[in-house]
């Protein structure tokens, strides 16, 4: 009798993990199917971005690059010259160059367009013009961050990022051996010679467990630049004292509703710091050369731009978010009389604010330079691998007239793929509202039209 209770528990363990495989490969399966489109153009994008400093020399390689000369044109003789060839415009930020063979840059608004001028400053010479619209670089990374939709690409973006995680837990589970094998053939590398089959498996299953860790990093470094999970999150950290300290205020902190990252491009940490108000009483605005000079004293990275002031209680603001995290800088300065208002820099964010940082140095490839940039390549370069051998593998085994999802066990025997799934819901919420519309969909429609639940054996 004990025998016979032991054989049959054995069955029923048997018979759970055989369900519970079935349902971890039916999520893997609809999440790899219907997000490998988007997760291809994310790492597409990204590969090309990577290289964005490489890129953009190679490009704009003649409005880059001067000649040092004896003397060196001041800010405002530079600003005058452009003022003087686009007569009206409306000057917004001026970058000096970050070495002495690098151009300036004065961005402006002229007649309804965005223009970034370079300008020799040794010469005076404007070595060309770029409308902010026509720079390649730019549209990749909107094409990166929002599939060039605006908001709707944005939160789609976003969704394919967190059903990467989803993907990535399931994937793991499927690739981790389910009975004791010898050896690492199929786990660690790809079986040469025991047929198609098994190779198509291997060719998926092998590089998604090398890139796992990379392509996880890429995603949860990514995502805090995302619109509703990036948004909140920022709003978190600040909250929670993670944020900018009351150290960054010279004096008391303003009462402002408008932050940073509404009037400048800064580092993330600091794109929630309030915009502080100049003193408009008895002063005239500051020249653009004395703002400089306070920007170089202040110790600025050379790679800084200095944003203009759009109103009468405006601030000048630097900004500077150079390639290593550590020297990241966003300071708001009074336009008349220079006193600065706020200093924000790497070493005043709290330790979720550092990490943070320079996971978007990381992500960006610049941390490290070259060394960086290739290791990231290669999770991209894994990335689009492996969803292209997802598909192909799903589309040698499907069968005629059928997607071929692996059949939907019962909800009973799903409870612990649900837990996982229902947790990943609530720390990534797009995840979470995209499951109660797949079960709303399941149970008004699916379950209801026969020939839809045969398609998706469900």
């Amino acid at each position: 009798m004990k025998a016979e209770k032991s054989v049959q528990k054995g069955k029923k363990t048997k018979q759970t993990k055989a369900s519970l495989y079935k349902a971890v490969w039916r999520w893997h399966f609809y999440a790899g199917i219907i997000f490998a489109p988007f997760l291809l153009i994310l790492a597409v994008t990204g590969s090309i971005y990577l290289f964005k400093p490489q890129i953009e020399q190679v490009l704009y390689k003649d409005y880059y690059e001067v000649t040092k000369q004896e003397d060196r044109m001041t800010p405002s003789e530079q600003i005058n010259i452009v003022k003087s060839e686009y007569p009206g415009a409306n000057i917004t930020s001026y970058l000096p160059g970050d070495s002495e063979a690098r151009s300036s840059e004065v961005n402006i608004n002229y007649q309804d367009e965005s223009l970034t001028l370079f300008v020799d400053p040794y010469t005076g010479k404007i070595l060309g013009e770029l409308n902010s619209e026509d720079r390649i670089m730019d549209r990749i990374e909107e094409f990166h961050g929002e599939l060039m939709a605006g908001t709707l690409g944005d939160r789609i973006v976003e969704l394919a990022a967190c059903w990467a995680i989803v993907l990535i837990v399931t994937g793991i589970y499927l690739w981790f051996p389910q009975q004791k094998k010898t050896g690492f053939a199929g786990i660690l590398f790809p079986r040469l010679h025991k047929g198609k089959k098994i190779f198509r498996r291997d060719l998926h299953a092998v590089p998604a467990f090398w890139i796992t860790g990379g392509l996880l990093f890429l995603i949860l470094t990514g995502l805090p630049w995302s619109g509703f999970w990036g948004t909140n999150f920022q709003s978190l950290v600040t909250n929670t004292g993670e944020g900018y300290p009351p150290s960054v205020w010279v004096g008391s902190a303003p009462t402002s509703s408008v932050q940073t990252k509404d009037i400048a491009e800064v580092p993330w940490a600091a794109e929630t710091l309030d915009v502080p108000k100049s003193d408009i009483q008895g002063y005239t605005p500051l020249s653009i050369d004395d703002v400089v000079d306070i920007a170089n004293r202040e110790g600025m990275h050379p790679s800084y731009s200095v944003i203009f002031p759009t109103t009468q209680e405006g601030v000048y603001t630097f900004s500077a978010f150079p390639p290593k995290a550590k020297d990241e800088a966003t300071i708001h300065i009074d336009q008349y009389t220079g006193a600065v208002l706020a200093d924000y820099r790497y070493d005043h964010y709290g330790p979720l604010g550092k990490l943070i940082a320079i996971g978007i140095t990381l992500h960006k490839g610049t941390e490290f330079g070259l060394i960086n940039q290739l290791i990231s390549l290669l999770i991209c370069l894994g990335t689009i691998l492996v969803a292209i051998t997802g598909v192909y593998m799903w589309w040698k085994r499907k069968p005629k007239q059928e997607l071929g999802a692996p059949k939907a066990p019962s909800i009973k025997k799903m409870r612990y793929l649900l837990f996982i799934l229902i947790i990943l819901g609530i720390v990534f919420p797009l995840v979470g509202l995209s499951l109660i519309i797949v079960w709303v969909v399941d149970l008004l429609i699916i379950q209801r039209i026969p020939a839809v639940k045969k398609v998706l054996n469900a």
